[in-house]
């Protein structure tokens, strides 16, 4: 499923195949091997391409589809009080 998913996001970001690859530091033949399912990109190439299009590994590995909330610099009391206002809203 990564294979799919790596195509629709670089076709959504209207790139070719070597501007996408420029865009993490790969070559042109790494993304047409993980385009062809001949390879798949590393751990690290996963992350990496998670930071730079903005998109969860979630969404590559088509798992379980959630919505996260960037909540970087909150202390765990805010997020705590986050978390009850998201369940209350669940209700």
């Amino acid at each position: 499923m990564i294979t799919l998913r790596l195509k629709e996001l670089r076709i959504a970001l209207q790139l070719n195949q070597m501007e996408f690859a420029q865009k993490i530091g790969v070559s042109k033949e790494c993304v047409i091997r993980w385009e062809k399912e001949s390879s798949a990109p590393s751990v690290e190439m996963l992350q990496r391409i998670c930071e730079t299009f903005h998109v969860s590994a979630n969404y590559l590995l088509d798992l379980k589809s959630q919505n996260f909330l960037d909540v970087s610099g909150l202390s765990i009391q805010q997020i705590l009080h986050l978390q009850w206002l998201v369940d209350d809203l669940k209700k």
